[in-house]
């Protein structure tokens, strides 16, 4: 399946958000293509802070890092989750396993013109690593893991494998 090093923002974006979610994408069940949502993020994404430059560190994407060593992602929500903490904090776990002290994740809301800045920490990069053992246990499982109440599951790109069962 995967291991340690596979492990991306998406990853510990949908261990937060839905463990299912994260077993099918593993398994490479990517419907993302269909969702609304999903697009409606890609544009706000596309068209918000267009002068950074995204960083490609193999299995994580930053959509920018800047001269202060902060890692900035640009959310299509209106307000923090603790999913994108989390994942902004796997940024800097993994720019810190190959030598670059990052100082922690700036998250941009376009839509409400708001910031959350959250400093990586070492209980953040303890956190970091449980998350990333989290995700390989998740995948690892022979069976999916059940789906949330279909309220939770509202605007996903799953919600017709999920729910259509």
């Amino acid at each position: 399946m995967i291991g340690a090093d596979d492990v991306g923002g998406v990853h510990i974006k949908y261990l937060y958000h839905c463990q299912r979610q994260l077993w099918l994408y593993a398994r490479g069940v990517r419907p993302e293509h269909l969702s609304a949502s999903v697009q409606l993020g890609e544009a706000v994404h596309e068209t918000s802070y267009t002068r950074s430059t995204p960083i490609d560190l193999g299995a994580a994407r930053l959509d920018h890092f800047d001269g202060a060593a902060w890692v900035h992602e640009v959310k299509s929500s209106t307000g923090p989750s603790q999913a994108d903490e989390a994942q902004a904090m796997h940024y800097c776990y993994r720019l810190h396993a190959i030598g670059i002290p990052a100082q922690g994740g700036i998250l941009h809301y376009p839509k409400t013109r708001r910031t959350k800045r959250a400093p990586y920490t070492p209980d953040a990069a303890r956190q970091a690593a449980a998350d990333i053992a989290e995700v390989l246990s998740v995948v690892a499982a022979a069976t999916s893991p059940p789906h949330l109440s279909r309220s939770a599951c509202r605007g996903c790109s799953y919600i017709d494998y999920c729910w259509n069962e």
